[in-house]
């Protein structure tokens, strides 16, 4: 047994608590030694001999990923850490006070000897970025819809590959905001105070909410200062994922033409990020309804369907991919969470949230909100993210295209040498615009009943009914935008409210008021009168429905229905003017308790109290201050 083996089964026999230091997590790079390099620095070796400006920007074709080290930093100071995060990456407890871990986290140490060559060497992904194109264009090329060139997130750079002993999960942790790498294009590779505190804080607050995102173990105050709109000073933020393999990176193969690249790294995404290519959904009739749970365990090699939409394994590929995201932005959705900006880079092969600019929780509930400054069409709106995905999820299909469309002739050797005939190429057209159709009706199904199902939780419904939607969720939505409530506020307040105390008119418009702002009612053209008799007519349905779910326990089923409720509804969301405090008290405050504070509420959401400041928990949980609602901010990170 090697001497990381003997580690990993000591962790497991001593439970997942326990816990390892940073020298002995179990280390891989499954990543490099699957996929090929970039040519012109094709060893660690080449890239570490290697100077800055050698090292790029420039283009790389024909790779996947470049070695590249982190840039050393002389006076750094590790501000927080997610301790949840260190938990599942296997992490011993305390272990961020040591010196080592604070090396890592800023970029010091990697776990590569330039003596012996041994160990594994950094690297960084290629990715590129093709927005999406609703609308008009935005203020530059970045924003038009067409390809916007090399990116990669040109300051993240990968530092290994660790499992979890205890639940083997894979995990890729990278530095964001580590120094300048071929991909940065004409930036410094760097990352500001401000976003990296944003990133680092919301990473944690969607996994505890239970959404589908990368994570944040650490954040780093650098010692360098950083130019953005203004000078700024630097941060680095250590993230981990499963994979952060992006649709983006499937484009940039596509516009270079590598068909062979596809394939490889298509291949590699079933066999290592995904659990295998038996593990992917299996066809679907086209006379059957589309299902949340698919069967699965096909083999590799099967062709499932008719001929005209034959699926081989690249196209059951493909459904998982949307499947994942068509889940990941039902919970957005649920939950009102805008990312910003969401271009192919910033769409996951795994279905999660990830790399974190102008994002935000919604306050009161406007289908049309961009917490995005730039974004005067309102792309990239609360409303439009799940549209935005497809559009995105398509041009991965566009990628796919050609082994989806191959069918049975996906593994001829001809078809895999050689470039598609003109006498097949209309067969291969025809049949990979068909999947890509029947798939989008795949994404809407699969969307639609996560959505409901996170909503009937929200509200507390146990069971389902076809017509929820129409009567129940819709209603309340349209209530919301027209009154201007608060959105997460609303299912939070609805969590503690006794069925008993909705039974007369009276009783229900007297409860109508626990949702409206502090100030009062803020919707204009509205008067209150109006709008608790609104609220009142729809605690009536919701009363209605929800009530014979939980009454074979008279009061007590109602007490579980409110505690199911509030495991499901948060008291404490991290939104934009809580974040801009914080990066007001830490930044020029110079405080750094109050990450600590912070991170203790993001990673408990749905508790009540957090043994803190209370006072500045009951406000951070309080109405939103009415000039600070609905804020935007830069894409400038």
């Amino acid at each position: 047994m090697t001497a990381q083996g003997g580690v990993a089964e000591a962790a497991r026999r001593s439970g997942s608590c326990a816990g390892v230091v940073c020298k002995d997590l179990p280390k891989t790079n499954v990543f490099t030694q699957s996929l090929p390099p970039d040519p012109v620095f094709p060893t660690p070796k080449d890239s570490h001999k290697a100077s800055r400006r050698e090292l790029g920007p420039r283009r790389v074709r024909g790779a996947l990923y470049t070695y590249v080290r982190p840039e050393q930093t002389k006076n750094s100071e590790l501000l927080a850490v997610s301790h949840r995060a260190m938990r599942d990456l296997g992490l011993k407890e305390g272990e961020d006070r040591t010196q080592e871990f604070k090396e890592l986290m800023a970029g010091n140490r990697i776990d590569w000897s330039e003596e012996t060559g041994t160990g594994i060497y950094p690297w960084m992904a290629i990715v590129q970025r093709t927005p999406n194109p609703f609308n008009a264009p935005l203020v530059n090329n970045s924003f038009s819809g067409v390809w916007a060139g090399q990116l990669g997130d040109g300051r993240a750079i990968s530092l290994f590959e660790t499992t979890n002993p205890a639940t083997k999960t894979r995990y890729e942790l990278q530095l964001k905001g580590a120094g300048r790498t071929p991909y940065s294009r004409f930036a410094d590779g760097k990352a500001v105070l401000r976003s990296s505190i944003r990133e680092f804080i919301v990473s944690e607050a969607l996994n505890a909410l239970r959404i589908p995102s990368t994570r944040a173990l650490a954040l780093t105050l650098t010692d360098a200062t950083v130019i953005r709109e203004r000078i700024e000073p630097g941060a680095i933020v250590a993230r981990f994922a499963q994979s952060w393999l992006r649709i983006g990176t499937f484009d940039v193969l596509g516009f270079q033409g590598n068909r062979n690249l596809i394939r490889t790294l298509a291949t590699y995404v079933a066999e290592h990020v995904f659990p295998g290519w038996s593990t992917l959904p299996a066809h679907h009739a086209p006379d059957k309804p589309i299902l949340s749970d698919p069967p699965r365990g096909v083999d590799p090699f099967e062709i499932q369907g008719p001929a005209d939409i034959a699926e081989n394994r690249f196209t059951r590929l493909y459904r998982e991919i949307v499947r994942r995201n068509a889940s990941t932005v039902a919970h957005w959705q649920a939950y009102g969470f805008i990312n910003g900006v969401l271009n192919t880079d910033n769409t996951s092969i795994l279905g999660l949230s990830l790399d974190f600019g102008p994002f935000a929780f919604l306050d009161n509930f406007d289908p049309s909100y961009t917490p995005n400054h730039e974004d005067h069409e309102f792309r990239y709106s609360y409303k439009n993210q799940p549209l935005i995905i497809w559009w995105n999820l398509t041009r991965l299909g566009e990628s796919l295209g050609e082994l989806m469309g191959a069918g049975a002739h996906v593994d001829d050797e001809s078809f895999k040498t050689s470039l598609v005939t003109p006498e097949f190429a209309p067969e291969v057209v025809n049949r990979a615009e068909k999947v890509i159709y029947r798939v989008a009706e795949e994404y809407d199904a699969v969307f639609q009943a996560n959505y409901n199902q996170l909503m009937r939780a929200r509200l507390g419904l146990l069971s389902e009914s076809e017509t929820d939607h129409k009567d129940l969720i819709s209603p309340l939505l349209a209530t919301l935008e027209a009154l201007e409530l608060d959105y997460n506020h609303f299912f939070f307040r609805l969590s503690s409210i006794r069925l008993g105390d909705l039974d007369t008119d009276i009783q229900r418009n007297q409860v109508a008021s626990v949702f409206f702002h502090a100030e009062g009612l803020s919707a204009v053209g509205v008067t209150e009168l109006e709008a608790r008799a609104r609220i009142a007519s729809w605690l009536l349905v919701w009363q209605s429905r929800v009530a014979p779910d939980w009454a074979s326990n008279g009061e007590m089923g109602d007490a579980d229905r409110r505690a199911a409720m509030k495991a499901v509804n948060p008291k404490f969301i991290p939104r934009s003017w809580i974040l801009d405090e914080v990066i007001q008290r830490v930044g020029k405050g110079k405080e750094r308790k109050v990450l600590e504070r912070v991170m203790k509420m993001v990673e408990n959401p749905f508790a009540t109290e957090w043994g803190g400041d209370r006072d500045e928990e009951e406000r951070w949980c309080g109405d939103v201050p009415r000039s600070r609602r609905m804020m935007t901010c830069s894409c400038s990170s």
